[in-house]
């Protein structure tokens, strides 16, 4: 994944031919994020060791995996859960994330034939023993009614948010930046909206943000970030930019792309406590959370939804029953 071959050089060019959003330094990003942090022996055997898996499958199940498309790869960790627990996958890729994943897939059977039967690219899925779907809350509720009666995780929308104090260092700004803008704000694991203290001084945040003004070089993000500045000024609401990027007090946890949305805070403790509870949020960032800059660089051990997905493959798939 790392390397320059020529084919796996053209299929990232085609990825982000055909998708807009998957921009070349995006693209590497993830691809570099994976091997570093997931493909080492340390991460995958520490990574085993937590959930005992054994070192051979006596019982492989075939799992259908359902992968969203909103940043690249953005599937492969459920992939490589299955992979590595000696179970089988049918893949219904993304139509937004189709490429890559498939000349991965083909590179590993070319290299170790034997692996061909482990997985296997489908329209639909059938069959299947245990199924992982991600998707949005609306996809959520018909994959809950057709996946029912078999073992699954559902995973519906989620996203990150950050706890700032208002004392952060430039260096910690632009880490943040880094959490806020990186694939152009779509991926879980970005943060959407930032908890505050009510003296924020946001001219600091701002020209820190400027680093990130060349999203707007993309016609995609720019349609966005116009069409959501117009709807401002419309009707006469509150906002700050840096030309970039707006800024807005909101409540809601999900902003839209371009967007940053934000709230004024009176007690940590409270927040903390709040945050942990809701139902939206896959991630926090802040001090005494997780480090800025690291929210779209998650161990292996940093499972989607907080669903530790390979205990749920070693234990809970083991001599499973369809509901009649």
């Amino acid at each position: 994944m790392q390397s320059q071959e020529p084919d796996w050089l053209a299929a990232q060019e085609r990825a982000s031919r055909e998708n807009g959003w998957f921009i070349p330094s995006f693209l590497s990003t993830a691809i570099d994020s994976i091997a570093k942090n997931w493909l080492t022996e340390e991460a995958l055997t520490g990574w085993t060791a937590t959930a005992q898996v054994p070192s051979e499958q006596t019982n492989p199940q075939l799992v259908g995996l359902v992968m969203a498309g909103n940043i690249p790869l953005v599937g492969f960790h459920d992939w490589l859960c299955v992979f590595i627990t000696g179970n089988s996958a049918q893949i219904k890729l993304s139509s937004k994330d189709k490429i890559l994943f498939a000349h991965l897939l083909n590179k590993l059977s070319e290299w170790a034939p034997s692996l061909s039967i482990t997985h296997q690219l489908a329209e639909r899925l059938i069959g299947c023993n245990a199924y992982i779907a991600t998707g949005s809350n609306n996809s959520s509720r018909y994959f809950n009614y057709y996946f029912s009666r078999y073992p699954h995780i559902i995973r519906k929308h989620k996203t990150t948010v950050g706890v700032l104090q208002g004392n952060e260092t430039v260096e910690e700004l632009e880490q943040l930046a880094m959490d806020v803008h990186l694939y152009f704000g779509l991926g879980c694991r970005n943060v959407t909206k930032l908890y505050l203290p009510s003296d924020f001084n946001f001219i600091p945040l701002l020209e820190v943000f400027k680093k990130y003004n060349w999203l707007s070089d993309f016609h995609k993000y720019k349609n966005n970030y116009d069409y959501n500045l117009a709807l401002y000024i419309l009707n006469k609401q509150f906002y700050m930019t840096n030309g970039s990027i707006l800024l807005v007090e909101e409540k809601n946890c999900f902003a839209p792309v371009s967007q940053l949305n934000y709230a004024f805070v009176e007690n940590a403790e409270t927040l903390a406590l709040e945050l942990k509870a809701h139902p939206d949020v896959q991630a926090v960032v802040g001090r005494g959370y997780l480090p800025f800059g690291q929210s779209q660089h998650p161990s292996l051990l940093d499972y989607a939804d907080g669903v530790n997905t390979l205990a749920f493959l070693n234990k809970k798939m083991l001599n499973w029953h369809p509901t009649r």
